[in-house]
């Protein structure tokens, strides 16, 4: 995310309960995938997961993104 965004997130992440949820669970994802992009070897089962993650990931960066809009930057 941008520096920007992310100083608005800081800013509003205290008294926004559902950006708060947003951005911990793009935080769970990310530690999932850095579980998955550590990996040498990923089977074609694993591959499809990372995959999934990445875009479930995508989706709450997009909400957190729709959240910020409302917010004076």
């Amino acid at each position: 995310m941008e520096k920007v965004e992310l100083l608005l997130i800081e800013k509003y992440i205290h008294q926004d309960e559902e950006l708060k949820q947003h951005v911990e669970e793009h935080k769970r994802l990310e530690g999932a995938l850095g579980e998955f992009n550590r990996r040498r070897y990923l089977t074609p089962e694993e591959q499809v997961e990372r995959k999934n993650l990445q875009k479930r990931k995508l989706r709450e960066k997009e909400k957190i993104l729709r959240i910020l809009e409302k917010y004076p930057s």
